[in-house]
């Protein structure tokens, strides 16, 4: 009769046997102990074939059986390596790890295979292009071939995906061997884009490249796989296999990406058991994770830790947008010697987790996608009129030639804006727009056409006139002579006196705003030519819209509001829908909240409290690091403002009738240098956390159910929505995913508001 090594009787034995060690193995035990060299977490998970019970005592079971068996008790110590890179301790028939930890570290032994240093060929390096508007499949499958012998795998694989997705390639270049290989996958594969890669950055500066070059732009979900081996796992081509399996299912893949697609709490979705938590995993990544979020201005909490683990998922747009504003290029990663830990590759695995809690999402699990059976979540309503306070600066004028120099617009004070600090994302320039001079009607065009395909119904743009003197009045007056630009808009008089430290409260007084009798007649009379327009919007289907930024500074605002009406019904345009900002400092003359028939919350006005603030606030410097420049503005927490806006205190402080707002970001650091005003944490993501919260508390009371975002482009207070060189379009995709309805079907209502299309 034969022993059976796997019943229950046998495995208790070997459990007593790693309870109960022999005197040279106690001693053992407590040199690794006091080395701190075991690695328990990396050797539970990467020998998974270990019994639960050994789980409790991994040392132990290192000591007794796991050395014996060639395990490595930490990914950077491989026994045989040892013994054979050290032949004295083989001579001598001592524990490898043993002799390690009482003395071999001390003498910087050599612990693993050393890295084959392979003399791969240059790779052809052009530059990277993908034709934004070339036709797309719904997804996107990237996979990066290390190892080409596992290609044939990949091929079946694909060839069998039900999906309607494009295929791109890297391939870690070799020559020859590559370039007969890239042969073969486009003949398998003839619309694959295969692409040759240096041999740096492990799977990830591959993915980077394409995700740099706008190669994964516009797709639904994106799927990333590498031919995975993990030398440090005996299971290494399992655990590939499950990983793939997890994601791309012989059988069910659909229904679990409609499940994934419709989850908009998940921003990431792996194998089963690839979903990582716990600061157990975080190893030598921290500094260098918290290094790289901080370029997106996202804190990394140490005691907060979620990823998806084996660099092997499906992710969202949004994901592969931060990724790409990240901006991580080639000379960003370590030259590959066989590390296992503390590389930016490593460090952005971890990094991806913290991308999907930025967003309020999470990584799912296919057996949680397959439990959800692609319930549909429940529709949040959306605006059903948006605007977007627009600035018409740009291009120069006589008066700012005059005050700040020949040329001026605000574009000079936005390129020549610094970092001040670790994470400060300065400067922020524009991409797809470019410097633009709004001189240049058609931009006005561009603008729009960019807007709408986001959602925004019309610009709120300034009006600046000071008792009958225009300025910054080109763009709009060209606008009218150019019926054919469709540019919606409307007119908020910026009724504030122009200062030479740009905050409209203090400091020298370059244009002063007065109010002299009869100043309602000619503010009217100004307004006619535009509010004729076609163009001119009127959100409710029959009222024209128009603004004051300051009603508490007019000396009489009753009394001036209702001169106003009275001279727009005199001069035929009827009645007017007036609105005023919820502006942050009180001004001499109150203003009744029904005077007026709506207010625009303006955030950050009146939205900031003083346990906001990060630096320069009553606590000081909460930033925990340094500030330069001689700093001495503010720095406030994004991620409080948008808690303070749906804080119910607060809101009920807001006049009934009051517009709900969010800001993309806000920093005037362009206009202010060292004594700016900034809102640090601002970033797409945490901008669409703020749509969201709005949509799920506010935007159902919101007056006439809408949304005003501040601002379409005020480049010189970072307050942008437009294409910029960090986030390309990405506030743009996140104000389309959160308001932008083709359909109408579920926005909230706005009595007798027109279809965008019938605007004009």
């Amino acid at each position: 009769m034969t022993n059976n090594l796997n019943g229950a009787v046998a495995r208790l034995s070997r459990f007593l046997r790693v309870l109960f060690l022999n005197r040279a193995e106690r001693k053992f035990l407590r040199a690794a102990r006091a080395s701190g060299q075991f690695d328990p977490v990396f050797y539970k998970g990467a020998y998974p074939a270990i019994h639960s019970w050994f789980h409790m005592v991994p040392l132990r079971h290192y000591i007794v059986y796991g050395e014996k068996r060639g395990y490595r008790p930490n990914p950077d110590f491989s026994p045989s390596a040892y013994l054979r890179y050290n032949p004295d301790v083989a001579d001598i028939g001592m524990s490898p790890f043993y002799h390690y930890v009482v003395g071999g570290h001390k003498e910087a032994r050599v612990t693993k295979e050393m890295p084959k240093v392979e003399e791969l060929p240059q790779v052809a390096r052009g530059v990277l292009r993908f034709d934004a508007d070339r036709p797309r499949a719904r997804f996107a499958l990237v996979a990066h071939v290390y190892y080409p012998e596992i290609w044939p795998e990949f091929a079946e694989r694909i060839g069998q995906l039900p999906i309607d997705a494009d295929l791109f390639v890297t391939l870690t270049y070799r020559g020859k061997e590559s370039d007969d290989l890239a042969k073969e996958i486009q003949a398998q594969f003839p619309a694959a884009t295969v692409l040759p890669v240096v041999n740096r950055g492990r799977d990830i500066l591959p993915f980077m490249t394409l995700v740099n070059a706008g190669a994964l732009d516009g797709y639904d979900a994106v799927a990333k796989i590498h031919t995975k081996k993990s030398p440090h796992r005996e299971d290494g081509d399992h655990w590939r296999q499950h990983l793939i399996d997890g994601i791309l299912p012989q059988q069910g893949l659909e229904p679990l990406l409609d499940a994934f697609l419709a989850d908009r709490d998940s921003a990431f979705w792996v194998a089963d058991g690839q979903h990582y938590t716990g600061t157990e995993w975080w190893g030598s990544n921290f500094e260098i994770t918290q290094h790289l979020m901080r370029r997106l201005e996202i804190e990394v909490d140490w005691d907060n830790l979620s990823f998806p683990a084996g660099s092997i998922y499906w992710m969202k747009p949004l994901m592969v947008g931060l990724l790409k504003a990240m901006r991580l290029e080639e000379d960003n990663f370590d030259i590959e010697l066989a590390q296992v830990d503390g590389t930016i590759a490593h460090a952005l695995e971890r990094a991806m987790g913290y991308l999907a809690m930025t967003a309020d999402q999470r990584v799912v699990q296919t057996s949680e996608l397959a439990a959800a059976g692609g319930t549909p979540a429940l529709s949040l309503p959306r605006p059903g009129f948006t605007s977007a306070f627009y600035l018409p600066q740009f291009h120069p004028i006589a008066e700012n030639d005059a005050w700040w120099g020949k040329g001026f617009t605000e574009w000079r004070g936005v390129v020549g804006a610094r970092s001040l600090f670790d994470g400060h994302t300065q400067p922020l320039l524009p991409s797809d727009l470019g410097f633009y001079d709004l001189r240049v009607t058609e931009v006005m065009g561009q603008q729009a056409a960019l807007a709408r395909d986001a959602g925004i119904d019309a610009f709120c743009v300034y009006h600046y006139w000071f008792d009958g003197r225009r300025v910054l009045e080109q763009p709009l007056d060209r606008l009218l002579t150019r019926p054919e630009i469709d540019f919606p808009f409307y007119l908020c008089w910026a009724n504030e006196s122009w200062r030479r430290n740009w905050d409209g409260l203090s400091g020298e007084v370059l244009l002063d705003q007065t109010y002299a009798t009869g100043f309602e007649q000619k503010l009217v009379t100004d307004s006619l030519p535009y509010m004729r327009d076609p163009r001119y919007s009127r959100p409710d289907g029959t009222r024209p819209r128009f603004m004051i930024y300051r009603p508490e500074d007019m000396p009489d605002p009753a009394g001036s509001v209702a001169r106003m009406r009275a001279a727009w019904r005199a001069a035929g345009i009827g009645e007017v829908e007036l609105g005023a900002v919820c502006f942050h400092v009180e001004g001499e003359n109150p203003v009744a909240d029904d005077i007026f028939d709506f207010w625009v919350e303006m955030p950050p006005h009146g939205i900031v409290t003083l346990n906001d603030y990060l630096y320069g606030g009553p606590d000081g410097n909460q930033l925990d690091r340094d500030v330069r420049g001689g700093f001495e503005g503010l720095v406030y927490d994004y991620n409080r403002v948008i808690e303070n806006a749906i804080d119910p205190k607060y809101v009920s402080n807001l006049p009934e009738n009051t517009i709900c707002g969010a800001m993309p970001s806000w920093d005037n650091t362009a206009r202010r240098g060292a004594r700016a005003h900034m809102a640090y944490g601002a970033n797409p993501a945490r901008f669409g956390v703020w749509l969201r919260h709005l949509a799920e508390t506010r935007l159902q009371r919101s007056y006439r159910g809408e949304l005003f975002l501040n601002a379409w482009n005020e480049w010189a207070e970072k307050a942008v929505l437009e294409p910029s060189v960090t986030y390309g379009d990405l506030y743009l995709q996140v104000l389309r995913d959160h308001i932008a309805d083709p359909a109408a079907a579920d926005r909230v209502a706005a009595p007798g508001a027109p279809a965008l299309a019938e605007r004009a």
